[in-house]
Formats: structure tokens, C-alpha cells, sequence
């Protein structure tokens, strides 16, 4: 198997403007990181890909050196079952989360399990649609579920164009997806798409006889090593990365759209180390953190500092559907189930 040329270099191989800022978010005050240093650690649960929230977790900790940031990464459906399961055995582990799937910070809201706390850059920059109304979370990356192509195996002009070219014969036992059931990301991709298209879209896809995974990062990597040649569906950000480091992934931009996903970003208000969580979540939204994000990782953010790479596209240049987080909740059981009964797994 080809293994993914991704180096410890090209990990690290963040621009210079990335980390051009200052080392502590405006708006953190002496007091407050003194008191996370106090604590010396906290826990980062989080949906994002491992070697992107790896460098995140480095750069706070070259700016913070006393205090350890705990990182543990899984897919969303895993991060919503350990904080249930803990919280029902009154295990308080966790000081942030991160994860795709935005109905479990819906959820965790009417628990009153959340804390309330705006980071500074949230307060000034983000959009309404993209943080809670009361403080409790808030969409600390974007990205897109896309189509890609091994672009070794799959010439440009033959390569799907829409997700109507994916039925195509062709393509049959050549594709690769990830699975609702794991992947908040693709919760909401299918249920956006099963919006747009219709379940029956999904019948007809199921007969392709496509390879299940898991996380949304898991199909990007499966058509850099060219175990599959097309990509259903998966992260846009894991894409960029890929392609980024030397592999032969294209992204597409289905006709019909291309689901819209942010991960969301809380403190959680029991959290053993509360000062260092503040001051975690307020990297993860300053322009360094977010611009590292981007720059490393391809995600999108809605801080007005960071720059995209060179030749990406605008989101306002991409037809993306849009899914409603609280119908998206109510959804969310009948899409895991649905997907269950076409695709058998």
C-alpha cells in the first residue's frame, strides 16, 4: 500500500503570517493566564484531523509553556459518547470540546452542561448564525463535504462533476465514504444532501457497492493512497492537506452544492481546569490559531484576518447547502437509521 507523503516537515511548515501575531489573544488578562498556568493542564477533546489539531495543541503550548494541553481526538459520534457516558457516571474529564456535529453542543445546552464564555475574538467577529445567542459555543472552523478524485487514476474531464455522477456505472466498486453513524460531518452531509436529493438518491448510490469508513478524514486519505479513485463525500480541509503534502487528491464541487459543516467549539461548565480551558478556547478563535487552521489544515474560518491560500475558492464562490442546526437534531436518529437500512452497515 502507497503510504501518504505527509512529513513531520510539511506538518510543521506553517507561514511565517500564521504566527506573526501576538502570543496571547486580545482580551486575556495576566490574571487570567496565571491562573491557567496555576492549573498546568486541560483537556481537548475534538473531531479535528489528527495532525491539524496536533499543531494547534503545539503552537499553544510554545506560547504557553506551563501549561499542558491533554489532546485526545476521535470522531464525533465517539466525543458525544464519552462525555454521555462520563457525565452519566458524574466523571467530569473533559475542559473543551470540539466536534462536527453541532446538535450535541444543542443538546448539551439544555443539560446545562456548557459554560458560558465568549472568546474575545467570537465577541467581536463572529457572525450571529455561527455562535449560540446565550455565549456557550461557537463554529471555530468551516469546511465543506466534497467530492475528490485520485487524480492519477481519474483524468480531470472524466471525473464527477455532480453527485447524479456518481451513479454512473463507472464508477461501481471504485468509491469510498464515511459513515453517519461515526462522523458529525457526515450526519450533516447526508442530511443535507438527503434534503436536496432525496433518500431515494441514496438507494441508488448504495448499489455502487462503495467502501464504508468511518470518519470524514478517512475517504481523503483512502484516494490519496489510491485505494479508491472517487470520494463520495468527506472533509474538504483533509483534502487540501493531502494535496498540499504531494498527493494526488483533486476536490470537486458538486453542481447540486456541497454540504456546509462547522465544528463547534465549547468550555464545558464543570471543567476540572477552567482557567486553562478559557484560555485554550480563546487561541483556538484569535487570528494565529485560525490562521494556522487554515494554513495547515485548509479549513475556513470567519475571522476577518486570515487569508486563504492561494487559488482556493471563496465560499461565496461555491453553491453550498446549508442545514438548520435544530432541524438537523430533530433529523439526526431517522438519517443514522436510514443510511443504516441502504448502505447495510
Amino acid at each position: 500500500m502507497k503510504q501518504i507523503r505527509l512529513s513531520r516537515r510539511a506538518l510543521l511548515a506553517v507561514p511565517a503570517a500564521a504566527l506573526a501575531g501576538p502570543a496571547r489573544a486580545d482580551g486575556v488578562t495576566p490574571e487570567l493566564v496565571a491562573a491557567a498556568v496555576k492549573e498546568g493542564t486541560a483537556v481537548f477533546l475534538t473531531s479535528i484531523d489528527l495532525p491539524v489539531a496536533q499543531r494547534m495543541v503545539s503552537d499553544f503550548q510554545e506560547q504557553y509553556p506551563g501549561i499542558r494541553i491533554q489532546l485526545e481526538r476521535s470522531g464525533a459520534e465517539r466525543v458525544l459518547q464519552r462525555i454521555e457516558q462520563e457525565y452519566s457516571s458524574n466523571i467530569k474529564a473533559a475542559d473543551v470540546v470540539e466536534s462536527s456535529d453541532v446538535t450535541m453542543f444543542l443538546r448539551w445546552k439544555k443539560k446545562t452542561w456548557l459554560a458560558k464564555y465568549v472568546p474575545t475574538d467570537v465577541g467581536r467577529f463572529w457572525p450571529a448564525e455561527e455562535r449560540d445567542p446565550d455565549g456557550q459555543y461557537a463554529a471555530v472552523r468551516t469546511t465543506l463535504s466534497v467530492i475528490a478524485y485520485n487524480s492519477k487514476q481519474v483524468k480531470a474531464e472524466d471525473a464527477p462533476k455532480s453527485f447524479a455522477d456518481l451513479l454512473l456505472p463507472k464508477w461501481k466498486n471504485r468509491m469510498v465514504k464515511a459513515h453517519p453513524g461515526y462522523s458529525g460531518t457526515i450526519v450533516t452531509s447526508t442530511f443535507a444532501t438527503a434534503k436536496a436529493l432525496g433518500w431515494p438518491y441514496f438507494d441508488a448510490l448504495a448499489k455502487q457497492r462503495i467502501l464504508q469508513v468511518q470518519s470524514a478524514s478517512d475517504p481523503p486519505k483512502k484516494v490519496a493512497q489510491g485505494e479508491r479513485s472517487i470520494m463520495v463525500d468527506g472533509a474538504e480541509y483533509t483534502s487540501f492537506y493531502l494535496k498540499d503534502a504531494g498527493n494526488p487528491v483533486e476536490v470537486v464541487y458538486a453542481t447540486e452544492g456541497s454540504p456546509l459543516i462547522s465544528g463547534q467549539v465549547a468550555v464545558m461548565k464543570e471543567a476540572p481546569h477552567p482557567n486553562a480551558a478559557r484560555l485554550f478556547a480563546d487561541y483556538c478563535f484569535s487570528s494565529r490559531c485560525q490562521q494556522l487552521m487554515a494554513d495547515l489544515g485548509g479549513t475556513r474560518s470567519f475571522h476577518p484576518d486570515v487569508k486563504l491560500a492561494p487559488g482556493r475558492k471563496k465560499l461565496s464562490e461555491i453553491k453550498v447547502l446549508r442545514s438548520d442546526p435544530v432541524e438537523l437534531e430533530a433529523a439526526t436518529e431517522e438519517v443514522k437509521k436510514k443510511y443504516t437500512e441502504y448502505f447495510g452497515v
